[in-house]
């Protein structure tokens, strides 16, 4: 069995919001990007992947915040592999600061694919050439939960463009969470409270599409749905503060 994975970030004044706090994108955004880093150390990033025309695709993810760290605040990000199945491979986070005051956790669950049909590819494999990855601790939160029965009350178009696509030829994670978080009062992203967001990819988005972007306030928080072209939902998502 292995052990967590942890890496040092700081805080860069492109991260933060007029709080002078890093803004939950960003923070979010570090997640992901240590998933990466993490999985192309240990043999299995993104570039080991292509070279059999395979690729990684988040499936979903959950995210509670605790704080939003200061600009040029240290933190830590630990990442730890908990388990493979036949579809999905789980990955958890912790994120600190340099005094070790927790600042959130996460639970990411990926799916593998095939670049040329976009399916999904068995794990079986990885999880036998690569068990000395996992780790004998649990996620740190809740897994994350379907979105079901949204009702948007506000609708936002998007057309995709070249600025949204990422390395496998699709909509970015980020950019869908940019566009969600956009549609919030500036009030609840900029406060102080805990929060908790949940996202469910369900198909990709692709270059050139036009997203509808439909959301349903909440007292504390929003749920989401993204539908591509008017013919099928992407994805939902959903985040409160408490």
């Amino acid at each position: 069995m292995a052990e967590k994975s942890i890496y040092d970030y700081r805080v860069e004044p492109h991260e933060v919001d007029f709080t002078l706090k890093m803004t939950i994108p960003n923070l979010i955004s570090a997640v992901l990007n240590t998933a990466g880093r993490d999985a192309l150390g240990k043999g299995f990033g993104v570039d080991d992947l292509l070279a059999n025309n395979h690729s990684w695709v988040l499936s979903r993810m959950a995210v509670e915040v605790d704080r939003r760290p200061d600009q040029h605040e240290a933190y830590r990000v630990a990442t730890w592999i908990s388990e493979y199945g036949r579809l999905l491979s789980t990955r958890n986070f912790e994120i600190r600061g340099e005094d070790s005051r927790p600042i959130g956790r996460a639970v990411t669950e990926w799916a593998m694919i095939d670049m040329t049909s976009r399916r999904a590819v068995d794990l079986s494999w990885v999880g036998d050439s690569h068990r000395d990855a996992l780790v004998d601790e649990p996620s740190p939160m809740t897994k994350p939960v379907k979105i079901r029965n949204v009702i948007p009350s506000e609708e936002m178009v998007h057309r995709v463009a070249y600025s949204d696509i990422d390395f496998n030829r699709h909509v970015n994670t980020m950019r869908y969470i940019d566009l969600m978080f956009d549609m919030l009062p500036v009030e609840l992203p900029a406060c102080e409270e805990p929060m908790r967001f949940d996202l469910h990819f369900m198909k990709e988005c692709r270059y050139g599409q036009t997203l509808t972007v439909g959301c349903e306030h909440l007292d504390r928080g929003a749920r989401y749905e993204i539908s591509a072209d008017g013919e099928y939902v992407a994805l939902r998502g959903a985040v409160e503060w408490k």
